[in-house]
């Protein structure tokens, strides 16, 4: 066990950090709990997402990410704990913290009879903006989603992935300090997550907090800073993405011979199994660091071993899930 004086060094760093956050626009939550009758949704969830960077929200399904995000948005009270959204308390100031958040949650329908532009425009107004100030804003916009060719034409037209990009619209009409985006990736095309990946860490560069909630993890990787795990309503783990990049992962290698390769890794004491769910024959190794990958890498390459595949099984975060004690996923 730590000595005392080091654990109370650390709690007070915890503490120093979780202040900073709160009072530079972040978002603090600690020990919350919400049941819906006899279904307790989350047990204890604490969870901190600073300003200036990305912050996902992973779990799978019923794990009680969108209840989270509910109380954060001060859409719904915690039965018990503490939340706090740029400093305010959702509860008791929810004036306040819907004046800075910007909320897009997983499903959100559209007025079918308004256009795009007039969606936009009625949200900032209703945000207390002036209609010339709401309307500037709605067509910048619209640009910025790249739903411009769309924008006067009924919201009953666009496709679900359109209507994605109109919601996260929605989400930036009042320029919000705080973004709590619930799966915003869901039904866009390719190059539409691309251009997401690039908003969001320009919103996040900016200065804005940014929480994003999404099954995609291959994605998260790319847009997110750091990662928080919940599972059965309890927060299990949290990880810097360079944390999650420096951890043991697996690697699928392939060679031609493959007989070759094997040679190669039993007199390195590198241990391997075939790959069952791919077409191609293909090893699956566990290396403890970037450094060690490197190393093989280049070592099979010296021993003249003609390496075809070499890459991770799968992203950062996705190995911190699949790592995860599974009793509790």
């Amino acid at each position: 066990m730590l000595p005392a004086s080091i654990l109370r060094s650390w709690h007070r760093g915890v503490a120093y950090s979780r202040t900073m956050t709160d009072e530079c626009g972040g978002i603090v939550v600690e020990g919350v709990a919400r049941s819906f009758g006899p279904v307790q949704a989350i047990r204890d969830i604490d969870f901190e997402a600073p300003p200036g960077e990305v912050t996902a929200l992973i779990g799978p399904n019923g794990s009680g990410k969108t209840t989270l995000m509910l109380m954060m948005a001060s859409l719904l009270a915690p039965d018990h704990g503490t939340v706090r959204v740029a400093g305010f308390d959702p509860v008791t100031q929810p004036a306040e913290v819907r004046s800075r958040v910007g909320w897009m949650p997983d499903t959100l329908g559209v007025w079918e009879s308004l256009t795009a532009f007039e969606v936009l425009r009625t949200l900032g107004t209703l945000y207390g903006m002036s209609v010339a100030d709401s309307a500037r804003r709605a067509d910048e916009l619209l640009v910025a989603v790249k739903l411009t060719e769309f924008g006067r034409a009924p919201a009953r037209v666009l496709s679900r992935g359109q209507q994605q990009r109109l919601s996260l619209a929605r989400a930036l009409i009042h320029d919000p300090q705080v973004l709590l985006l619930d799966e915003p990736a869901s039904g866009l095309d390719p190059g539409s997550r691309v251009d997401l990946r690039s908003l969001l860490r320009s919103l996040a560069a900016a200065g804005k907090t940014v929480v994003v909630s999404s099954h995609v993890l291959s994605e998260l990787d790319e847009i997110a800073d750091r990662a928080v795990f919940v599972s059965r309503g309890q927060s299990v783990k949290s990880q810097t993405l360079h944390e999650a990049g420096s951890q043991a992962r697996r690697y699928y290698v392939q060679a031609e011979p493959m007989q070759a390769l094997a040679d190669a890794l039993r007199s390195h004491g590198v241990r391997y199994e075939m790959r069952a769910d791919s077409r191609r024959e293909e090893f699956q190794i566990q290396l403890g660091s970037t450094a060690e990958a490197s190393w093989l890498l280049r070592t099979l390459v010296m021993a003249d071993v003609v390496v075809t595949a070499f890459a991770p099984a799968g992203g950062a975060l996705e190995e911190t899930y699949m790592s995860l004690d599974t009793d509790r996923l």
